[in-house]
């Protein structure tokens, strides 16, 4: 069976309007302590779904041969925007410190840039590091948006939360450190 060529594009592309949804609905719903659920709930779930969708494309572009360097740039340049305003709505709302959400944004922004910087040479696709790192965030921002301390209550939740943000912060300052190990090492290479 056949998919049209476009499809992983598409999907990758339809996660840039849902991660300012999400955002907005985040904002709206509140802090996890007073939250509107409704909204908290459905911000939470737009984001499973939207993150789940990163493997679904990816896995498309293997299986049926489409891989794009368009789908190797924007996924993810996409993947850091709902991320990134995943924390950025945690953090206005209380729920994360700000000097985390800076540590990962500045990583995650770096080499972003630094991908668009170089896009015209050549497209640098994500290496499994970094896939294992949004894949972290991913599940510790899932959690986080959850409003399952209604169910089992705080101190459990918030213990939960703690080691999930240390693993997210070490893959990401690890796998930034080895993103740059790698560039230094190609652009020796090829002078």
């Amino acid at each position: 069976m056949a998919i049209p060529r476009q499809l992983p594009n598409a999907i990758t592309v339809a996660r840039i309007p849902l991660a300012a949804l999400i955002f907005v609905l985040l904002l709206l719903g509140g802090a996890s302590g007073d939250a509107n659920l409704g909204l908290r709930w459905t911000a939470a779930i737009l984001f499973i779904v939207a993150i789940s969708t990163d493997w679904v494309d990816g896995y498309l572009a293997r299986k049926y041969d489409i891989v794009s360097d368009f789908g190797k740039l924007w996924d993810p340049i996409a993947d850091k925007l709902l991320t990134g305003l995943g924390f950025i709505g945690l953090a206005i709302l209380g729920e994360l410190p700000w000097w985390v959400v800076a540590i990962i944004l500045v990583r995650e922004w770096g080499i972003t840039i630094h991908r668009l910087m170089v896009a015209k040479e050549h497209i640098v696709a994500a290496a499994w590091m970094g896939k294992i790192k949004t894949a972290v965030q991913g599940v510790a921002l899932s959690w986080m948006l959850l409003p399952l301390h209604v169910w089992i209550g705080l101190p459990i939740w918030h213990g939960v939360t703690l080691v999930l943000m240390i693993a997210v912060l070490v893959l990401t300052v690890a796998s930034g450190i080895d993103y740059v190990v790698a560039q230094v090492r190609g652009s020796r290479k090829a002078s």
